[in-house]
């Protein structure tokens, strides 16, 4: 029978070289609280303003919590408020950050690129069976052992949240057969007889994850009675390794039309980050 335990968690201060086997070894780490409290809350509100009137902040959990109807990726509530999300600033500039970037930098052992599609996750509440299912970036992304995903918590996560879990190990195995299956991507990777332990735990506001390519992970079902589950991400990996094209695009780009660089940028205060992908020197 399937069970759980807990994620292994790394401190950052540790010595490179342990956080690399360690990675090598289970194919993801888990830093607590690495990101500043206050960076989360920050980004949460930005993103909070702009899923209005679906969803709020509850002031008295300090949670995001459904005010309106309850929505899933693809749909046209999310279709509504998901080039909102894609057009601020401090959403793109999050991973951008010099900790995060130096944190990369450690597992990678060299610089890295920062992908340019950046992804916001929002799993409401009493939408059974839409979660993502067990996946490897690997597929989606067209990618390479050289790419990592890197997660982070924009506020407290519990059990019936819906939870990130990870299959530990799971990276040494290669690229695996998928079926069709309901949820964000509509695939299923295969997944081992043997395989039967998840790593999963409730998570803290700021908890990073980061998990290699090949890594299978999957969300938990949000069970809650009305807190919207909201977390970012994004890829990135050695500077010069192949970045598929359609990685260029923004997440959703190739479906909404109101999901397009210069409708991103139009009201961006600054343009460091603009473009910053255009002249990276291998892309396929």
């Amino acid at each position: 029978m399937p069970s759980d335990q807990a994620l292994i968690a790394s401190d950052a201060n540790e010595a490179p070289d342990i956080l690399r086997s360690r990675f090598q070894e289970w194919g993801y780490l888990y830093f607590k609280q690495y990101v500043a409290p206050t960076k989360c809350a920050s980004l949460l509100g930005d993103i909070l303003s702009r899923l209005s009137p679906y969803v709020a902040l509850d002031e008295s959990r300090q949670l995001p919590a459904i005010t309106g109807e309850a929505f899933v990726e693809t749909d046209a509530i999310w279709d509504e408020v998901y080039p909102k999300i894609q057009a601020l600033e401090s959403f793109h500039g999050f991973f951008h950050d010099p900790d995060l970037l130096q944190l990369m930098r450690t597992v990678s052992n060299s610089e890295v690129f920062v992908y340019p599609m950046k992804m916001a996750r929002i799993s409401t509440p009493k939408m059974i069976g839409y979660e993502t299912p067990p996946h490897q970036d690997a597929r989606s992304h067209v990618a390479p052992s050289t790419m990592a995903g890197i997660w982070v918590a924009l506020h407290d996560i519990s059990s019936e949240m819906g939870r990130l879990k990870i299959l530990p190990a799971s990276h040494k195995r290669g690229m695996r057969e998928v079926i069709q299956s309901p949820g964000v991507g509509n695939v299923q990777c295969e997944i081992h007889p043997d395989e039967t332990t998840w790593h999963v735990s409730d998570v803290a506001q700021g908890d990073v994850i980061i998990f290699n390519a090949f890594t299978v992970h999957a969300a938990q079902p949000n069970i809650s009675d009305s807190v919207v589950r909201m977390s970012v991400d994004t890829r990135f990996c050695d500077y010069g390794a192949p970045v598929f094209s359609s990685n260029l695009e923004p997440h959703h780009g190739w479906r909404i039309d109101e999901l397009s660089w210069p409708q991103i940028y139009a009201d961006w205060q600054q343009t460091e980050l603009q473009y910053y992908w255009a002249d990276y020197p291998n892309f396929t």
